[in-house]
Parts: structure tokens; C-alpha cells; sequence
């Protein structure tokens, strides 16, 4: 890490989860997941292996970043994003 760049609050938990995401397929809680950690990621200046492995997920599950969203915005409307975690908690930023 260079000394330009910072370590965001969430790095290690947030690693975590892209590393599942990674080996993982792209049901409605993953790609909830996906799209909330490219918007936490976006122009932060930091987490580049994060930032690189958010991409990576894109990538692999043939999905651009607009294509992504409209996906979530639908199961976020139908309330489907976090319908089977025992969590209350929201963690957008």
C-alpha cells in the first residue's frame, strides 16, 4: 500500500465476503453484496485488491456495473436482498 492510499474501516470484513463472491454464484444476496460494496468502493483511494476483485466478480458473472444495478435495484424492490440473513443490521457505509 502505497502512502497515498487508505485502509478503509470495513477492509477485513469487506475481503471476506469478496473472497466468497469469488468462488461463489450470483444469487440475489450475492449480487445485493456486489453492488453494495462497488458503491462503498467507488473513488475510494484504497482497497485496490478489493476495488480489482469487485471487477473480477463483474467480469465472471458477464455483468457490466449498469447491468449489475438494475438487477439489485429489482430485488431490493421486491425485498429479496436480505430475506434469509439473520441481520437487521444495514452496512452501506
Amino acid at each position: 500500500m502505497n502512502s497515498e492510499e487508505q485502509q478503509h474501516p470495513q477492509y477485513h470484513k469487506d475481503r471476506q465476503i469478496v473472497d466468497t463472491l469469488l468462488k461463489e454464484k450470483h444469487i440475489p444476496y450475492n449480487l445485493a453484496e456486489l453492488a453494495r460494496l462497488k458503491i462503498r468502493y467507488r473513488c475510494f483511494p484504497g482497497a485496490k485488491d478489493i476495488q480489482e476483485d469487485l471487477e473480477k466478480v463483474l467480469s465472471k458473472w458477464e455483468l457490466t456495473e449498469e447491468k449489475l444495478y438494475e438487477k439489485t435495484r429489482e430485488i431490493h424492490r421486491k425485498g429479496q436482498a436480505y430475506k434469509n440473513k439473520n441481520t437487521d443490521k444495514e452496512d452501506w457505509f
